[in-house]
């Protein structure tokens, strides 16, 4: 099944690797579910299936100009599920697909849910504001930030992704991560992260009545540590944090075999160790 129609006609590119119990994964911001080949890889020999999809807007799924809410990203999350026959998932979002997880729960119930795994969590309430001032985004810089990528997307990435990634990064795959980027059209990446940066989820991430796991790298500039992670575990009924040393918000990419391990053994019922 290389696509399947969303609930507005909108084409989203999917793919399943393995057989056994099913692990969903929503990527993070402007990017795409070839940042989570590695990890695939790795749970579909472990004897999992691993689905993941491109965002609308990014990668190979449809560019429809619409629909970068997070209600609607919920229901393409669900739609994807319903394809595939999920039942009994964990759940693994990396960043603002975090909250494409907690949207779609919050949304449909947490039918076909068993347990979630957080990589990186853009949450609880990124945006700093009266209310929420422990939020880590500013709200002049961030728009400031979305008039630079009008004008010149590609530069801004090209400044912002390297020091994302550990200074040993082949350049190759720096490059091959650029080209993820430049899939997602400025539209989307703009509105994504409108919604990804202004919604808050802390009422909603205390209702979450599911096992959760939180793994965040202590060296995360896009979404700190004690801003985000941290704020979002102690948010969430039980939620076990465990902290990588060292690690940034490419992870997913950078660190894909303790990831895997992580994930293996909590969607073995196994929690891992909090740090």
């Amino acid at each position: 099944m290389p696509t399947l129609t969303a609930k507005d006609g909108t084409q989203l590119f999917c793919r399943r690797w393995g057989d056994g119990p099913p692990v969903m994964l929503s990527h993070g911001w402007a990017m795409s579910s070839d940042a989570w080949q590695p990890l695939m890889l790795r749970l579909s020999e472990a004897g999992f299936s691993a689905i993941a999809y491109d965002r609308r807007g990014s990668g190979r799924s449809d560019d429809p100009g619409r629909g970068y809410d997070y209600d609607t990203l919920a229901d393409d999350l669900d739609a994807v599920m319903a394809a595939f026959d999920v039942e009994d998932a964990t759940m693994v979002g990396h960043s603002m697909g975090c909250g494409e997880i907690v949207r779609r729960i919050t949304r449909h119930d947490a039918r076909g849910v068993a347990r979630i795994v957080m990589i990186a969590p853009f949450l609880p309430f990124p945006l700093k504001t009266a209310d929420n001032p422990d939020g880590h985004v500013d709200g002049a810089q961030a728009t400031a930030m979305r008039a630079a990528w009008v004008s010149d997307f590609a530069g801004w990435l090209g400044l912002a992704v390297p020091p994302a990634f550990p200074p040993e990064t082949p350049p190759e795959q720096l490059a091959q991560v650029m080209r993820s980027f430049l899939q997602t059209s400025v539209q989307a990446a703009i509105a994504t992260n409108v919604t990804g940066a202004g919604t808050d989820m802390r009422g909603e991430l205390a209702t979450l009545n599911v096992p959760t796991l939180i793994l965040h790298g202590d060296a995360d500039t896009s979404s700190p540590l004690e801003a985000t992670g941290r704020r979002t575990a102690a948010l969430i009924p039980g939620a076990t944090l465990k902290v990588y040393p060292g690690a940034q918000h490419s992870l997913v990419l950078t660190h894909a075999d303790a990831l895997a391990a992580d994930i293996v053994s909590f969607a073995r019922g196994k929690q891992a160790l909090a740090a």
